[in-house]
């Protein structure tokens, strides 16, 4: 009864996407006040609409409800509460009705937090939110429908993919969604100003928030993504250059692009026309991301589904959508004049070199993405582009981006001074200056990949020091910080952020110690500065799995102090699944983690093992969780929250605007 419930309530979201979608927009065209309003009690009830329907399909993996085909294909009566949870978006139909859900979500967000946008723009945001809606609920119900009975249900499930069951699969995909499918508010907000003849510093403020917010939750959710693949898949690294993973990657670079651009729209009315190819351009690779994960088009260790029919459709999705909405950007080029003025030396310049980097950053990893597929298809070639094209064609943006940011936040609007602001980050060049010296001599002439990554760091987080404390004046008082709106704070910590990031990411690559070996039991052998022995390895019993655990004691090579480390490598194995997984067992510290993977036994008696030891590993994702703490301290500004902007933009007579 509750399966069918979630259906009903799943078509009946459908219907009301289809209202949503189209009597609004003919309100606003007309000037009708009653049919705008339809937008706001239409965009509530197509949410709670569809978290029933999500609510009912998690009650039916919940009870192990094995009469649903999805809970057949994707649990198990003894999977743990938490994966049977997550086993809802673990699988291509229920990650579908997540992607609702969260459109959903957006939509009403915008029309409970949108009071004060204009009523004819905020009925053809909410309207253009509902068709792209109604292109998604269509696409379920016809070709992914989660609520499929099966007519004779069996005893029990065929489990879900035993590398999604761990807490980082669980919550990655609810955050990734949060970012890129959040990102179809902003080219809701695009298209309605399109429509509405409207682009201007208020529509760049209303957009602000909603970027913002999906960028952070985008960042997290690629962070959890790379942390999973670290310490779970057991192959020691953190970023495969996988096309599921660019395809997360790309709509974050467009949207970190959007964010800067949008600055420039509210300070200066400048950039109108590139902040909204911008803002279609990030939703539209997140519809590419889509097609890449679900056609089957390109393989990858996340795609969900191969199935050529829901590839068309999804493509089809994309070509309206996105085709459509670059149609109406071309006829309505002539409305997005821009009318502030800037020099060629000012924060407005630093902020187009910032889109400009992101961007064609974001157009070599597209390249370097889809070129298999051209390949095959136009000269029947078959191509792989891995790791190493990525990082010599992707890597030297990031670089140029690094060295700009501190002194593009110091440049003045309009007009600014090189040698003014240069001089302010004077002690952060020095420093950053010192501290790559410093390991180039260390590292005793190596790889410049180290010491350039620990320049760039020291240089992004010392800049951003200056940064915060250049907002002080003349004053000096420190006591002025805590008054300093949270967007200062927020973009000194999420620059600050970036910078831990790309010392990781370097000292990582440059640093990075590996042994592979078969070891024989208390055999002890040496990794670097560290004594590594294999003590036992014995049978264990998990829920849903059994495994072959090590016990490894990890000591100082140079015999100085005690243990270091007492670490439980695992090999599990998952009866229902037939799949093994292997479970790294790691050593966190600040400066190092020790990475230790169990492999097969030998004949000997021996087992494989895989050590390593990687500098700074940690620093990328607090790297990365700064960058988002960031984000959230400017979402958290008043002045940034939706709309904020209007208020500003028309006071009330005789009262003076903020």
């Amino acid at each position: 009864m509750v399966t069918e419930l979630g259906h009903f309530a799943l078509i009946l979201a459908f219907l009301v996407a289809c209202v949503q979608a189209v009597v609004p927009m003919i309100g606003a065209s007309r000037r009708l006040p009653g049919w705008m309003a339809v937008a706001e009690p239409a965009a509530t009830a197509q949410l709670l609409l569809v978290a029933g329907s999500f609510a009912a399909l998690t009650h039916a993996f919940i009870v192990s409800d094995f009469s649903l085909r999805l809970v057949v294909l994707n649990s198990h009566s003894a999977k743990p509460l938490l994966y049977k949870i997550s086993g809802v978006w673990g699988n291509h139909e229920g990650s579908m009705l997540l992607w609702v859900l969260i459109l959903a979500l957006f939509g009403a967000m915008a029309a409970w937090f949108g009071g004060n946008l204009p009523p004819t723009l905020r009925a053809r945001v909410l309207s253009v939110q509902a068709m792209v809606g109604v292109a998604f609920y269509a696409f379920i119900l016809w070709t992914s429908n989660p609520f499929l009975r099966l007519e004779t249900p069996p005893f029990d499930g065929q489990d879900l993919n035993p590398l999604l069951q761990d807490p980082g699969l669980a919550f990655h995909p609810p955050f990734l969604y949060l970012g890129y499918v959040g990102l179809s508010i902003c080219f809701s907000f695009a298209v309605a100003a399109l429509i509405e003849g409207r682009v201007d510093a208020a529509w760049g403020r209303w957009v602000r928030p909603w970027t913002l917010l999906s960028w952070v939750m985008l960042t997290i959710g690629i962070a959890l993504g790379s942390w999973w693949a670290y310490y779970e898949l057991g192959w020691g690294g953190f970023w495969f250059w996988d096309p599921v993973e660019n395809a997360s990657f790309m709509p974050w670079l467009l949207a970190a692009a959007l964010l800067h651009s949008a600055i420039v729209v509210e300070k200066r009315e400048a950039l109108k026309s590139w902040t909204i190819l911008l803002a279609i351009l990030a939703f539209g690779f997140s519809l590419i991301g889509t097609f890449i994960v679900r056609s089957g088009v390109l393989t990858s260790v996340h795609a969900f589904a191969t199935d050529p029919e829901r590839g068309v459709f999804i493509l089809a999705i994309l070509v309206i959508f996105t085709g459509g909405a670059l149609t109406l950007y071309a006829a309505r080029a002539g409305i997005m004049q821009a009318k502030g003025v800037f020099g060629v030396v000012s924060r407005e310049s630093a902020l187009v070199a910032n889109n400009i980097l992101l961007a064609v950053a974001c157009f070599v990893v597209f390249v370097g993405t889809l070129w298999p597929l051209v390949a095959e298809m136009a000269f029947d070639r078959k191509l792989s582009v891995g790791a190493p094209f990525f990082n010599m064609a992707f890597t030297p943006f990031m670089v140029i981006l690094g060295l700009l940011l501190p002194l593009g936040s110091l440049l003045g609007w309009k007009r600014g001074k090189v040698g003014r602001a240069m001089r302010q980050l004077a002690p952060a060049l020095a420093l950053a200056v010192a501290v790559g010296a410093l390991f180039w001599t260390m590292q005793t002439g190596r790889s410049l990949l180290g010491p350039i990554g620990m320049f760039l760091g020291t240089w992004l987080i010392c800049g951003a020091v200056i940064d915060i404390l250049s907002k002080l004046g003349q004053s000096r008082d420190l006591r002025r910080l805590a008054r300093l709106p949270r967007a200062d704070w927020g973009r000194v910590v999420a620059h600050a952020g970036l910078g831990v990031t790309m010392a990781g990411i370097a000292g990582l690559m440059a640093w990075q110690e590996e042994d592979i070996r078969a070891a024989s039991l208390n055999e002890p052998f040496t990794v670097g500065a560290y004594e590594i022995t294999l003590l036992d390895v014995q049978r264990i019993q998990g829920p849903n799995w059994f495994a072959d655990q090590g016990e490894v004691s990890v000591r100082k090579a140079d015999g100085q102090g005690g243990e270091i480390a007492h670490l439980y490598p695992q090999k599990r194995t998952y009866p229902v699944a037939k799949m093994p997984t292997t479970e790294a067992a790691i050593d966190y510290r600040f400066l190092r983690d020790i990475y230790v993977v169990l492999g097969d036994r030998q004949q000997d008696g021996g087992w494989t093992m895989r050590v390593y030891v990687k500098p700074l590993a940690n620093w990328i994702w607090g790297g990365a969780f700064l960058m988002a703490l960031g984000g959230a301290l400017s979402l958290s500004d008043r002045r940034f929250r939706v709309a904020a902007g209007a208020r500003k933009a028309a006071p009330a007579k005789g009262v003076p605007a903020e």
